[in-house]
């Protein structure tokens, strides 16, 4: 059996905060490597990167999450004793709730509610010179997933939830003031959803049994009990959250619109809706291929086994280089270009484009909003190209690689919005029912 390639530094924690996305990509290609062993923060890491490694790191048989997640993580993204720590039965059970939302009728609800939304703020736009479409878009996602999921939201609070979810996503892989706002941002809302849920549970709030606030209110678990307060105030803000971080990949989005004016107009042009429908779907799974977001993620390993003769010991902790494998020149031809044709007639399967995790949806741990994801972003992409006019300004759109997670610096500032004459039809629901092969 042979020793797994080693990164040669002491630590890596301090290039991991120089380099950011591009931290286990350089040290895969230094050491000409799928699987390397390093350090960070004092501790030992197995990193894996590419199809087979995301394969095997969703295999539930050798890895587990329990213990995987930092705490630092926890509590400003993810919360604590929520469904991505969890393990067996009790994540099985906890999933399948999150799943029961993303049915094609509740997904199109959602869609519904987001299409209301971009056409309310065209009509705030249009009195303004300029907006920032990061902000804008936060803010349509609040109020839609709000809405979607029977929370109430005062029209004074939308800002202040909308930078709340905002900074719990942006603070999660850094240090210093930036953290430590997270973590407000995430205690405040805490007990913003534990209102909720007292209220639903007291009769005063009565949203419908298919909206989310409801779903989790009355979850039962794996051990035949209710979640406690504080579990269900964190698993709904696991299903608001990431509606609202879509906003971060509307902002790609719009980057995307600027750099490549050329897709830009070939999203305007006049073709028939069949044409016009793949290519939003192939520029959307563009964005979220080629632009930073998730950098990788955690597990630990179950029980001690080999894998390509290298030893993976029993609880050792084990990164999938999610930003790396989007990116490997095996899976994608040209991989740091941005060429939406790519994914037009696009067949890959559950572990080669994992942009919001690998496997199944039903049971495992692939993001049970990667539909809805995908589904939100063609909307943001068809209102942005075929319901209104308008220009970028001049702005610093630069997105530092060295920062997780990223933006563009300026949050795409646009200007001269305006409304015009479109038919602008709400792009379909096209998620098919039990295939994860699709994305």
């Amino acid at each position: 059996m042979g020793s797994i390639p080693r990164d040669p530094a002491i630590d890596g924690s301090l290039a991991l905060l120089r380099e950011g996305y591009l931290f286990l990509p350089r040290r895969f290609e230094r050491l000409d490597t799928d699987v390397l062993e390093l350090r960070l923060m004092g501790l030992r890491f197995i990193a894996l990167r590419g199809r087979d490694a995301a394969a095997l790191f969703y295999d539930p048989t050798r890895f587990v999450r329990r213990g995987a997640v930092p705490m630092a993580v926890q509590r400003t993204l993810l919360g604590e004793r929520g469904v991505q720590t969890l393990d067996g039965d009790m994540h099985a059970k906890r999933k399948k709730m999150f799943m029961s939302l993303m049915s094609r009728e509740r997904i199109d609800a959602l869609m519904g509610e987001m299409w209301k939304q971009w056409y309310a703020a065209l009509d705030r736009w249009q009195q303004r010179e300029e907006i920032v479409l990061l902000e804008e878009a936060q803010d349509v996602m609040c109020r839609a997933a709000c809405a979607w999921a029977g929370v109430p939201l005062e029209e004074r609070e939308v800002r202040l939830r909308a930078e709340d979810f905002g900074a719990m996503v942006h603070s999660f892989a850094t240090i210093g003031p930036r953290h430590f706002a997270g973590r407000i941002a995430r205690a405040r809302t805490e007990r913003w959803m534990g209102g909720v849920i007292q209220r639903i549970r007291r009769g005063e709030l009565r949203p419908s049994p298919t909206q989310a606030s409801y779903v989790v209110a009355s979850h039962v678990d794996a051990n035949d009990r209710p979640l406690d307060e504080h579990e269900a105030s964190v698993e709904l803000m696991n299903v608001l959250r990431p509606i609202v971080a879509i906003g971060t990949y509307v902002a790609f989005i719009g980057h995307a619109l600027h750099a490549h004016p050329d897709h830009r107009a070939m999203l305007r042009a006049p073709v028939d809706e069949t044409t016009r429908a793949e290519r939003v779907e192939a520029f959307v799974q563009e964005v979220r291929r080629f632009y930073p977001f998730t950098p990788f993620l955690g597990a630990r390993v179950r029980e001690s086994f080999e894998w390509r003769g290298y030893l993976f010991p029993k609880g050792r902790r084990v990164l999938l280089d999610v930003f790396g494998t989007d990116h490997d020149r095996r899976l994608f031809d040209d991989p740091d270009a941005f060429r939406p044709d790519r994914f037009l007639g696009w067949a890959g399967g559950p572990y080669d484009f994992i942009p919001q995790g690998g496997g199944r949806y039903e049971g495992g741990h692939r993001c049970a909003g990667e539909w809805l994801t995908i589904e939100a972003m063609k909307v943001a992409l068809t209102f942005l190209t075929r319901a209104v006019e308008l220009r970028f300004a001049p702005q610093d759109a630069h997105i530092d690689l060295s920062r997780i997670p990223t933006l563009p610096r300026s949050g795409m500032i646009l200007t001269d919005v305006r409304a015009v004459a479109s038919d602008a039809p709400r792009p379909p629901v096209t998620r098919p029912d039990g295939a994860a092969a699709r994305i």
